[in-house]
């Protein structure tokens, strides 16, 4: 199966500059979880509500009357009588919801990883907390990208900050640290926490490489049918 996900983290490395501070980047690969769940035909009960459109895509990531922070991919459960969009090709229409059912927060970790580590255990937590208090019942996925490459080039503005091994790591020399940290305090507040390891140093060509391309591919397809089972036992 090609996973869309994958394919879309992939795509924001692979031949082009990642841009870190694009607040939307969240946003896009997460929305292609929902894609995935619904190829993968796993769960009964989510192909026949997306098919209905009473299952969408949460364009505003908040349900509505109710107030929490926002979450980088958020499905659920439509608002009757409000029209649902779809958008080309996607098959997972696109609205408001009631109820969140699955929600997805996506964190990229491609250097600097310890300086941020503390911020982005927080924030993936605090965002299951918010899921939860839209629905109780809600499935959390964790989805974190974590560099190992052996340079990397980011950019603010127009300046450049090349890593050194010294002042500023080499992302190879934090990964296991980060991920490490990871695993022992955010992984045990989600249903599904996902690493997606690559190697990336961000300079022309701008090549990019998973780590070990089929055991993600296993592990992603294994979160997939797991997150279906789930689904069809809580809704």
């Amino acid at each position: 199966m090609d996973y869309r996900l994958l394919g879309a983290f992939r795509g924001l490395f692979d031949g082009q500059k990642y841009e870190h501070r694009r607040s939307n980047l969240g946003d896009y690969v997460a929305s292609f979880l929902y894609e995935d769940l619904l190829a993968l035909g796993r769960s009964p009960k989510l192909v026949e509500r997306v098919r209905a459109g009473r299952a969408i895509l949460n364009t505003a990531n908040v349900t509505v009357g109710r107030h929490a922070r926002r979450g980088d991919g958020t499905f659920g459960e439509a608002v009757p009588d409000v029209a649902a969009i779809v958008v080309p090709d996607f098959a997972v229409p696109r609205g408001r919801v009631a109820s969140i059912e699955i929600g997805a927060e996506t964190k990229i970790l491609a250097k600097a990883m310890i300086k941020q580590i503390d911020r982005v255990i927080n924030d993936l937590s605090t965002q299951v907390a918010h899921f939860k208090s839209s629905n109780p019942r809600a499935i959390c996925v964790g989805i974190v990208g974590i560099n190992r490459a052996e340079r990397y080039l980011s950019f603010e503005g127009r300046r450049k900050f090349p890593t050194d091994g010294k002042k500023y790591k080499h992302p190879v020399q934090e990964a296991k640290e980060a991920e490490d940290r990871l695993l022992r305090r955010a992984c045990p507040a989600f249903d599904e926490f996902l690493f997606l390891r690559f190697r990336a140093e961000n300079v022309p060509p701008y090549a990019f490489e998973w780590v070990d391309e089929p055991e993600t591919k296993v592990e992603y397809g294994a979160a997939l049918t797991r997150i279906c089972r789930e689904y069809e036992t809580r809704f």
